[in-house]
């Protein structure tokens, strides 16, 4: 028996409340461990207008993207403790939480090589079209072109590039050895000093240089108040024409419309997210009609492995709450 299962055995009448557990497992990981601690109320899918009911006389609360803001805080005089089931805790007023002394936990580093290779996944079909090209095949334009080789589409070399990365933590950094593998030339938007910098890796000296040198950028920071809207049509317009953005963090880094209007003008040459501002987008978001707009449902932490790391860590996380030795705080 594992030291979060003895939990159950006198802390039952301590409730966990799981806002949105279905992304994080639509059936076909396990929720016992999770049980094994305290009696849980699990509910697939939940909006802020949900909360307050859900959590009446719960000490403990989690959620992926349901948001709990100062107001639902303080109505939940219960409440001590607060795990987001992500890496990214924006969904949750922290300070408001710690003010009150809820402790807030996240879960840091699961997701990395999953986001990681959908980021260079992306980058790769924009640069060689695979699919496109295997559509082209079956449908014979191969055998009818009257040539051994067929394209009709640019096809793009990477190596020698610039990658630029906004962001140099654990999923920009895998990014970046990535890009090192395919022989690109890799520079960094962060906060860390030049000298923590892997072998390999160039310091931007701001964002504007970044922008100016960088043939792809891709995203990989937190989303907060200076961060919000930081890559706007000023920004777009000082990269190179043809450059190609990604997007695998927060849709909010980016302003969307100018990001639509950039790649429509033609002066970016593709874009490719996994991640909207407001999810799921609305039928008229600008980047659903935008040219050379590549799109994924946000996908980049759902693979298998990455959410049985999850699980494993919510369950860890809120096991140490309980054993009073809390991991992963962010609002302390």
């Amino acid at each position: 028996m594992t030291d979060y299962q003895t939990h159950s055995l006198y802390d039952i009448m301590r409730k966990i409340v799981i806002l949105d557990g279905y992304a994080g497992n639509p059936g076909d990981l396990s929720w016992e461990p999770m049980k094994a601690l305290a009696p849980c109320d699990i509910y697939d899918f939940g909006t802020a207008d949900t909360v307050l009911e859900r959590c009446q006389g719960a000490e403990m609360v989690l959620t992926n993207k349901v948001p709990i803001d100062a107001d639902a805080i303080a109505q939940l005089p219960e409440l001590k403790y607060i795990g987001v089931m992500a890496t990214g805790f924006n969904v949750v007023d922290s300070a408001e939480a710690a003010r009150r002394g809820i402790i807030v936990t996240n879960v840091p580093a699961y997701s990395t090589d999953s986001v990681a290779q959908l980021t260079i996944a992306h980058l790769l079909n924009i640069c060689w079209q695979p699919q496109h090209y295997t559509d082209e095949a079956h449908d014979l334009k191969w055998t009818n072109c009257g040539s051994y080789a067929y394209f009709n589409t640019p096809l793009i070399e990477l190596a020698g590039k610039q990658m630029g990365i906004v962001g140099l933590g654990n999923i920009g950094s895998a990014v970046a050895r990535m890009a090192l593998a395919m022989n690109m030339r890799v520079m960094a938007y962060t906060s860390k000093s030049a000298d923590q910098l892997p072998e390999g890796i160039i310091k931007a000296d701001s964002l504007e240089h970044l922008l100016r040198t960088s043939d792809v950028l891709s995203m990989h920071c937190p989303l907060n108040a200076d961060t919000t809207g930081m890559i706007n049509a000023k920004g777009l317009a000082l990269m190179k024409q043809g450059s190609i953005v990604l997007n695998m963090a927060r849709g909010a880094l980016i302003n969307e419309q100018d990001l639509a209007d950039a790649l429509n003008s033609g002066h970016l040459y593709a874009a490719a997210i996994d991640c909207t501002s407001v999810e799921p987008p609305a039928a008229d978001h600008p980047l659903l009609s935008a040219r050379n707009c590549y799109i994924t449902p946000h996908i980049g932490w759902t693979s298998y492995e990455a959410r049985t790391r999850l699980m494993d860590a919510i369950t860890e996380n809120v096991a140490a709450y309980l054993n009073g030795k809390p991991i992963n705080v962010v609002n302390q």
